[in-house]
């Protein structure tokens, strides 16, 4: 090609040139919009996480501390009368009138009912007539024995002076003889008739049937109109208890009931009174069975009883009670959490571990004392405040996890 040729086409070229760069560009631009960054540019550009601090380990632990304890002997129980008597009928008739009801209250020796007896009343009248016309003729022979007299001490004066036959002073001496005979039979038969309306008395008050004691009517078996016999001891009239003392008739096991003594404290709880308790002091372990126990290969159960006072009258007869014997008890001693033991080696001590306040674990050996399902004491081997591990120390203590494991403490956190 001509050099004036060439000349006139080299800027045509270099300009076409340049807009072909610029097409390019933009088009790769916009490729790399659509398409986003790289993912290599992504990753050299994405900036490094914190790096992650190791996570706590969380230790269960317990706590001894200071307080009381008790150790006891559980056992279920109910509710008896303490002071009762009942009240019978002392002779047989028909109840005229019933004076209380269940519940009253009532004091020794009140009426409680009338009974009209079998006797015939006209009897004791028929006595009492009787009895009046021998007094009429006691002081009618009194009289007459007076009179005897008299007639007697005469003639025996008249006697002395030879002034009266001898057939006249007998006679004399035996009216005063037989009318002084008169007056003493008549005078026993007095005696006897006395007698015999003592008893009517005496039966007359037996229709009134007394209370034998001071408290409340808690049970009647009678009613207006009822024949009654004398002296039922199967039937009580009615029945009257002291409510201000109850008694608590517990029955204990065999494996326990040798643990207890007369004395010990006793407390107990009812459905009725949620959250109260009672106190009181053990009388007395019976020393049988109680009835349906220790037969053809069962437990045997005792008695034992024991009294609580009842001034309100909140307890009654027949309520159920969960009772507890205070077997033994400490007070302000040291405590440890029963679940806080580890286990009992031969001198009869338990292991224990313990976490210091470096968050360090060490292993140590306590004596315990009294213990209960909740609690035990502490004789020796920790100090109030102390925190004992739960259960097993965990691997992530017991054992070092790498070359710089004996050069920094683990992180841990107790409960």
């Amino acid at each position: 090609m001509p050099a004036d040729q060439q000349d006139r086409t080299s800027p045509l070229a270099s300009r076409a040139q340049r807009v072909s760069s610029r097409d390019v560009a933009a088009a790769l631009l916009s490729l790399a919009a659509v398409l986003g960054p790289s993912p290599a540019l992504a990753q050299a550009t994405k900036p490094s996480p914190p790096a992650a601090s190791a996570a706590p380990v969380k230790l269960d632990t317990v706590t001894a501390r200071r307080g009381d304890i008790q150790q006891t002997v559980d056992a279920t129980g109910k509710l008896q009368l303490h002071t009762w008597a009942d009240a019978y009928a002392q002779i047989g008739g028909q109840v005229k009138e019933v004076s209380v009801a269940i519940g009253d209250t009532v004091q020794a020796d009140q009426a409680l009912l009338d009974i009209t007896p079998t006797q015939q009343p006209a009897k004791v009248e028929s006595n009492r007539a009787q009895m009046a016309r021998l007094q009429a003729d006691l002081a009618d022979q009194r009289a007459q024995l007076e009179f005897a007299q008299l007639q007697f001490k005469r003639q025996t004066q008249l006697k002395a002076q030879n002034a009266t036959r001898e057939d006249v002073f007998e006679s004399a001496r035996m009216n005063a003889s037989s009318a002084n005979a008169r007056v003493d039979a008549i005078t026993a038969q007095i005696h006897e008739l006395e007698a015999t309306l003592k008893i009517d008395e005496e039966a007359r008050q037996k229709t009134i049937v007394r209370s034998p004691i001071s408290g409340t009517v808690v049970s009647m078996a009678v009613r207006t109109g009822q024949m009654v016999a004398a002296a039922q001891p199967a039937a009580p009239l009615l029945r009257i208890a002291d409510l201000s003392e109850m008694t608590v008739a517990a029955l204990v096991a065999e494996s326990d009931v040798t643990r207890l003594r007369p004395g010990m404290a006793a407390s107990f709880t009812t459905p009725g009174y949620p959250g109260k308790h009672w106190s009181g002091k053990l009388r007395q372990v019976i020393p049988v069975p109680a009835d349906g126990t220790g037969e053809q290969g069962k437990q045997a159960f005792y008695t034992v009883l024991f009294e609580v006072k009842n001034p309100d009258h909140e307890l009654m007869s027949g309520m159920s009670a969960q009772v507890q014997f205070v077997v033994a008890q400490a007070r302000d001693t040291l405590l440890l959490p029963a679940n806080g033991l580890g286990a009992q080696d031969e001198d009869g001590q338990y292991n224990v571990n313990v976490l210091d306040a470096g968050q360090h674990v060490g292993a140590r050996k306590v004596k315990v004392g009294l213990r209960n399902v909740q609690q035990v004491q502490i004789l020796s081997g920790l100090a109030a405040g102390d925190k004992v591990l739960v259960g097993p120390v965990p691997n992530v203590l017991a054992t070092p996890a790498g070359p710089d494991a004996g050069t920094k403490s683990p992180n841990v956190s107790g409960s």
